[in-house]
């Protein structure tokens, strides 16, 4: 094993972290190599920098004039646009993200976090963490309703075991199902990952319901078992009831208890509405965690980056940074969008309060993209073809039980028949 994995794996042994290294992520260092020396000549190297295989004439990248045409004249220079990005991504726009994380979270002002890594989206921050922090064996936690890319990160790829349990418990969230979970999880080490609002039910616990949902994986905490959390905040934001939790499940846990390692999986993805940037952030927090601990993760995870995409997108990076920072509409925008998802929301309330529950029931919902329907022991694939044959309209099945309605993507004068064509669709299969 290489000495600096030897070095982090020390660090971070005396922390909850430790326990949870898969070993690939025991042997994962960010390497004093090319990026690491390049790094160094960036700040030092005043006479000439001949580290980085990037061609340059003048201080910039050489580049196609083509591709530089598409963008305004003035606003960026060509390094913002070709260079290659830092490999924990760039250091402005970390600060910004971290700055922005704080102000919608503000208990997070008093907790000690690491900064926020930038990843090529929450895909990839997820398929990162199950690398560094699950081997073949390992199992994850999950409620029963989940983004089908998780079967795939950590069954399929990893080789985990997944241990649901009912999401869903007299019409809100499951904390007592979830906490059993945990309890019987084999090991000393449990994992678990929740997805607020959830895709696909668009559901997002209330205030009270997060208090208990904290609470129990304290007492799981508590027992001796060591908890580790990953957060996945994809539609963090995205809240339209007055008694949802306003902040993140992350900033409740971040210092919350010794045994409890968080993880926010967060981007800009959806809350910037910046789908094809591929701009993903990973953070870490842990009551018991220093400063050497939190250093230590980042390493690690500066290297898990380097060995697999080496770096993220950079013009995609330059151009949300710059937003941030001389941006005029990006608050009115992000608002505007937000309210119109509001009255999407409202306008699928009514109009699937208005259907019997006979053949689909409506899972609880409040936040998000999407709404989705329990096919109650009725085919949800059979349902979705015979909805994209007959009637041109496009859904999700999930397991063959939930059909996942996208409402983001429809438009609100357009909601009710959707939902009127699906029950009608229902009962001309299933009547």
């Amino acid at each position: 094993m290489n000495q600096l994995a030897i070095e982090l794996n020390e660090i971070l042994d005396s922390s909850v972290a430790g326990g949870f290294l898969s070993a690939v992520g025991r042997r994962m260092y960010f390497p004093k190599g090319i990026v690491a020396q390049s790094d160094e000549a960036k700040e030092k190297a005043k006479t000439y920098n001949a580290t980085v295989g990037l061609a340059t004439s003048k201080g910039q990248p050489m580049h196609l004039s083509d591709i530089m045409s598409m963008f305004r004249e003035g606003v960026f220079k060509p390094s913002e646009i070709f260079n290659y990005a830092p490999g924990g991504g760039d250091k402005a726009l970390r600060a910004v993200w971290k700055e922005e994380m704080i102000r919608k979270n503000p208990s997070l002002a008093s907790r000690l976090t690491s900064g926020c890594i930038v990843t090529a989206g929450l895909t990839h921050t997820i398929s990162l963490m199950a690398t560094l922090f699950f081997d073949e064996g390992d199992e994850l936690v999950l409620p029963d309703l989940f983004w089908d890319n998780y079967d795939l990160i950590f069954s399929d790829l990893r080789g985990c075991g997944i241990r649901t349990f009912s999401f869903f418990r007299d019409g809100g969230f499951n904390t007592q199902g979830m906490k059993e979970a945990l309890l019987a999880s084999p090991g000393d080490h449990v994992r678990l990952l929740l997805n607020f609002p959830n895709n696909p039910t668009g559901y997002t616990p209330t205030e009270s319901e997060m208090e208990e949902l904290v609470r129990a994986i304290v007492e799981v905490a508590e027992s001796g078992k060591k908890v580790l959390v990953l957060c996945d905040d994809a539609y963090y934001g995205l809240f339209f009831e007055d008694d949802i939790a306003g902040e993140s499940l992350f900033a409740r846990l971040a210092g919350a208890h010794e045994n409890i390692f968080a993880i926010k999986g967060d981007a800009a993805t959806k809350e910037d509405m910046v789908w094809g940037f591929r701009i993903g952030f990973v953070t870490y927090a842990s009551k018991g965690f220093t400063k050497e601990h939190l250093a230590a993760l980042e390493k690690k995870t500066l290297g898990a980056i380097r060995c697999t995409v080496s770096n993220c997108d950079r013009p995609g990076q330059s151009m949300l940074l710059k937003a941030y920072t001389d941006g005029v509409n990006v608050q009115s925008d992000k608002q505007r969008t937000s309210d119109e998802m509001r009255e999407r929301y409202r306008e699928i309330h009514k109009a699937v309060s208005k259907q019997p529950t006979t053949l689909l029931r409506a899972y609880p919902f409040n936040s998000g993209y999407f709404m989705a329907f329990d096919t109650q022991g009725h085919s949800a694939e059979e349902l979705r073809t015979y909805l994209l044959d007959k009637y041109g309209i496009g859904t999700i099945n999930i397991m063959d039980r939930t059909l996942r309605l996208a409402y983001c993507s429809v438009e609100k004068e357009d909601l009710e028949d959707l939902v009127n064509t699906l029950f009608k669709a229902a009962g001309e299969l299933w009547s």
